[in-house]
């Protein structure tokens, strides 16, 4: 069952190099606005310029092409411009969100055997002191202000530099590491073009959008759905370091904001507080599109955000290793379920089962991915990236989905999928219903071992100033699922444990013992 979908008419740039796009739209639109930060908005000739002295810079701090450099960042001007001239350089720039811990950090430090660390410490107070741990000291590169570099690894060595620019490393993301060690994901000017490319298009993005860009550069959403994606298109990048609903509605209003794509987390908390507020539908006069991505979307809070903002909110799927977007839902044909949609452009997918049989229509599998985008492999682990990309370049996702009318749907991660009394158990249904109840904020369902199987064990998050019971969570979810889908326990919590990408961390939820 291989599906693919009609090309979008919408025509978008093309290029072979990330570089390539301010160098375009500084020639086309010099003193059109390209990215705007708290207290600055700079063009695209101010961009260039920034681009082009931080080249030289990094150039003359030792940089080589093939070398990796580890950029330590949340998203502002300068943290844009200095992915930028990694690309140019032919570096391989290693995005790393400044949140991470000192042990996630140094490990994905040592592991791409980074030849120099940059770090934003003018908008990020967690990179300052990541910058005085590893020894980095202040430069002035360009326009952009202060930032940290560390002291050179001499014993670094350069990666081959392809022959092929387009082949050529422009990011090397390491992947969460919610399952174990972080592996670092080989993606290409091609893959990441590609995909920017599609996702614009798909979005409708122009040179008259201005994108509000919350979502991490380090994670890849953030770096090619939205900030690739926009410059691509010409579109002005609102870049915001940390999300604030306050903030955000804010924005909104104020710049005009015309596209916004965020985590359904995010949504929530956002139609949560204009609820508290009052503001009923969110003032956001530019507001075209609103999109959900970077974790699943449940019925509850795709209901909650488009009764807060008043229009439709879009979904999509994608992984890191595919670069990330594969299915979007389509502007003209909006969706009142959750499918993440139809594959966009150029995408082939499959659904398999255990036995690598395709499955029939409606029935669930394991979804497989072949598209330009798909990454080049895990940075020296070619056992894992064999495991990953078979032969024929099939991409397993890992993810369990279905297929309705040509919408796919996804229903859970394979590794993740409880086996109870025999029956498959998908924990995103449960969290589902879960997060309808009306005080809950978010909810997360693991398995655990019993003798002879597992149950199912939840994690609910309440929303502020709830009293609610688990017995109250439990008589509400009896009433929605099945038997042996209902949770056998289920536990409050302040606050789940999250990424900075704003997925529930599922590996760090303390799993009480079963009762004796």
């Amino acid at each position: 069952m291989t599906m693919l979908r009609h090309a979008f008419d919408r025509p978008v740039l093309s290029h072979a190099m990330i570089g390539d796009i301010v160098a375009h739209w500084a020639a086309h639109s010099p003193q059109r606005v390209a990215l705007v930060e708290a207290g600055r908005a700079w063009t695209w000739h101010e961009l260039d310029a920034a681009v082009r002295r931080t080249v030289s810079w990094l150039e003359a701090s030792g940089v080589r092409p093939g070398d990796r450099v580890m950029l330590i960042c949340e998203n502002c001007c300068a943290a844009v411009a200095i992915y930028l001239a990694c690309t140019v350089t032919g570096a391989w720039p290693v995005v790393v969100n400044a949140r991470l811990s000192d042990r996630e950090i140094d490990e994905i430090r040592d592991h791409s055997g980074a030849r120099r660390v940059v770090l934003t410490i003018a908008v990020s107070a967690r990179a300052k002191v990541v910058a005085q741990r590893l020894g980095a000291t202040l430069k002035e590169p360009a326009s952009f202000g202060p930032v940290a570099l560390s002291p050179l690894n001499e014993a670094a060595v350069p990666e081959p530099v392809d022959a092929e620019s387009a082949k050529r490393i422009a990011a090397l993301i390491y992947t969460s590491g919610t399952t174990g060690r972080p592996k670092g994901v080989m993606l290409s000017h091609e893959n990441l073009l590609f995909v920017a490319g599609a996702s614009a298009a798909a979005r409708g993005l122009s040179a008259e959008d201005r994108v509000y860009a919350v979502l991490p550069m380090s994670h890849i959403l953030g770096l090619t759905g939205v900030l690739l994606g926009s410059l691509l298109s010409g579109a002005a990048v609102h870049l915001t370091a940390r999300f604030d609903p306050t903030a955000a509605l804010a924005a909104l209003e104020r710049d005009r904001i015309s596209v916004m794509i965020g985590t359904p987390s995010m949504y929530a908390l956002l139609a949560e507080y204009a609820g508290r507020k009052g503001l009923s539908p969110i003032p956001a006069p530019a507001l075209r599109l609103i999109s959900s991505a970077g974790a699943p979307l449940d019925a509850a809070t795709k209901s909650l955000a488009e009764a807060a903002f008043g229009q439709t909110l879009h979904n999509g799927y994608g992984i890191t290793e595919c670069g990330p977007t594969i299915t979007l839902t389509a502007l003209d044909a909006p969706r009142i379920d959750c499918s993440i949609g139809r594959l966009l452009p150029g995408i082939a997918a499959k659904l398999v089962d255990a036995d690598c049989g395709e499955v029939s229509e409606g029935e669930v599998g394991e979804l497989w991915v072949r598209s330009p985008g798909v990454m080049k492999g895990y940075y020296r682990a070619p056992e894992e990236t064999a495991q990953a990309i078979d032969a024929e370049g099939w991409f397993r996702s890992g993810d369990l989905a279905r297929i309705a009318d040509g919408n796919l749907f996804i229903v859970g991660r394979r590794k993740e999928m409880i086996i109870r009394f025999g029956f498959n158990v998908y924990p995103a249904e449960i969290e589902g219903v879960l997060n309808a109840h009306p005080a809950v904020a978010r909810s997360a369902v693991i398995g655990r071992a019993t003798d002879g199987g597992e149950e199912v064990l939840a994690f609910v998050q309440p929303l502020p100033g709830s009293d609610v019971t688990p017995e109250q969570l439990a008589d509400f979810a009896a009433t929605r699922l099945t038997a042996y889908k209902r949770p056998s326990a289920i536990v409050l919590l302040a606050a789940m444990p999250m990424s900075p990408a704003g997925k529930i961390l599922k590996s760090e939820l303390a799993i009480p013992a079963p009762p004796q």
